[in-house]
């Protein structure tokens, strides 16, 4: 379904145990996200953006693959070439570039958080590009999302930091990226969308190497980009699962469980604690980007509601 095309005519319920396997997938995908993400923040010691994109896409290509074969998916892999399908990859590219870049001095839960403002981005540029109307309550939200990340970033203040202002174009890369990916039609596989992002990214990796400094790869450095493709991957193909099957407003919540996570991981393996700034900006980024996603459920239904009552009406003698 695309942004601004209305759901199904009437929304029908999943099954709890539907439901349930869902919000398990995508608890296990955000959580295979902030460990690829700690990876990365860990291999950024001691390499440049680039060649962690090169290297980490070497081997995400390299699964992508073998998925795509023992699916039997390669009749599909000339989709890769469609338009849509490249746009988003050359989206996905910029988005790993700025966001290892920043992740490389930022704490891990802040740029964690910046990134969660991804739905309330999204919502304030289907207003702008004329996709949906919003009501006062998601103008509130999209404020109040706004205003967690501005006590993040900090414009103004002695705490600002340039690159909080990369994580936050980042986020607004993949508002777009995800704008693309709902344009895609369903012929084309997942695990070939996957293909052409894990393509994409190693190869913008590569191009950018020109312009760095590569420093030898050793046996641990291989194992941690290694590591680190296969749970960017395996947490694709989960947010994938998430969403099949499942209704959207009980299982969307569930991504911002890596907020806490990433949030452990950045005391426990680098020393980050949030201050009191970067604390309440997250809390109102979770917050707004829940209630976001509920409002949207609640308009659809309306919507549905409407439609009903609308043949209703037409079908009356």
């Amino acid at each position: 379904m695309r942004i601004g095309e209305p759901s199904d005519p009437e929304p029908v319920l999943s099954s709890p145990a539907a439901n349930r396997r869902g919000i398990l997938a995508m608890l296990a995908a955000m959580s295979l996200f902030t460990a690829n993400d700690t990876l990365l923040k860990l291999a950024t010691e001691s390499h440049p953006p680039g060649q962690i994109m090169a290297v980490r896409g070497v081997f995400a290509v390299l699964l992508s693959l073998g998925v795509i074969v023992a699916a039997g998916q390669l009749v599909h892999v000339r989709s890769v070439l469609s338009p849509l399908v490249l746009l988003r990859a050359s989206l996905e590219a910029a988005v790993a570039f700025l966001f290892i870049t920043s992740l490389a001095v930022l704490p891990l839960a802040n740029i964690t958080a910046i990134l969660q403002a991804t739905p309330i981005i999204m919502a304030f540029m289907a207003v702008l590009l004329g996709i949906e109307t919003v009501g006062w309550r998601r103008w509130s939200a999209i404020v109040v999302g706004f205003m967690g990340v501005l006590l993040i970033v900090r414009p103004g203040l002695s705490g600002f930091d340039a690159y909080a202002v990369l994580a936050l174009l980042s986020a607004v890369l993949v508002a777009c990226r995800d704008f693309a990916t709902r344009a895609v039609g369903v012929h084309v596989p997942s695990i070939v969308i996957t293909l052409s992002t894990t393509a994409g990214v190693c190869l913008a990796g590569f191009l950018l190497g020109a312009a760095e400094d590569w420093r030898p790869v050793g046996v641990a450095d291989l194992g941690l980009l290694a590591t680190a493709a296969t749970f960017v991957t395996a947490g694709n193909f989960a947010v994938i699962t998430a969403f099949r099957g499942t209704d959207v407003s009980a299982v969307s919540p569930f991504r911002y469980s890596n907020v806490p996570l990433a949030i452990v991981l950045g005391v426990a393996v680098f020393g980050d604690v949030p201050d009191l700034f970067a604390a309440t900006g997250i809390a109102l980024i979770v917050a707004s980007g829940i209630y976001t996603i509920h409002r949207e459920r609640v308009r659809q239904r309306e919507a549905a509601t409407r439609s009903r009552l609308l043949d209703a009406a037409e079908t009356m003698p």
